[in-house]
C-alpha cells in the first residue's frame, strides 16, 4: 500500500497595541507581522542598523513624508518572512533585501544573498485598520487570500 502524506496545517499570530491577526495555510509555511505606526520611533536609526544599505538609502531618496510608511512596511514583510520560515531573528534583517517604495508591490529580491530562495516566497500588504501596517509571507505565489475579520 502506499502512503500519502497530508498536507501540513501552519499558523501564524501577529499583535500590536490591542489588534491580533492570524494566518492559518495549509501545505505551505506563512509568516504575518502587525504594527501600530508610531510617530516618535526613530525609524532612520532603526533602519540604519537592521535593513541592508540599499534598503536605508531608498527609503532616503523618497519624499520625507512618506519615511515612516516605508520603514514600518519594510520591517513588517521583513518580520512575517523570517517568522514564515520559522528561524526567527536568526536571520539578520539587513540580509533580506526588499523592494522598498510604499507603492510597489512587496517583493523579497534576495534572502542572504540568494535571488533563488527569495523568489520562492510571495509577501502581500494587509491593511488591517487605521494607523497599523501589516503584511503577509507565504510560500509560493498560486494562492488566493480570504480575510474574516472578529470583533469582540
Amino acid at each position: 500500500m502506499k502512503k500519502t502524506r497530508g498536507k501540513i496545517i501552519s499558523f501564524n499570530l501577529s499583535h500590536s497595541h490591542g489588534l491580533a491577526l492570524y494566518a492559518i495555510t495549509r501545505g505551505r509555511r506563512v509568516g504575518f507581522d502587525v504594527e501600530l505606526v508610531r510617530p516618535n520611533l526613530e525609524n532612520t536609526k532603526i533602519a540604519q542598523r537592521f535593513f541592508s544599505p540599499r534598503e536605508v538609502a531608498a527609503i532616503n531618496a523618497l519624499p520625507t513624508h512618506v519615511h515612516q510608511e516605508a520603514f514600518f512596511k519594510c520591517w513588517t514583510r521583513k518580520e512575517a518572512y523570517i517568522k514564515a520560515r520559522g528561524e526567527g531573528l536568526s536571520i539578520n534583517l539587513d540580509k533580506i533585501e526588499l523592494i522598498i517604495d510604499p507603492a510597489e508591490t512587496a517583493v523579497i529580491l534576495k534572502s542572504n544573498g540568494n535571488q533563488e530562495e527569495a523568489s520562492l516566497w510571495s509577501l502581500k500588504e494587509v491593511l488591517p485598520g487605521p494607523g497599523y501596517i501589516a503584511a503577509l509571507a507565504t510560500e509560493g505565489h498560486d494562492w488566493p487570500p480570504a480575510y474574516w475579520q472578529w470583533q469582540a
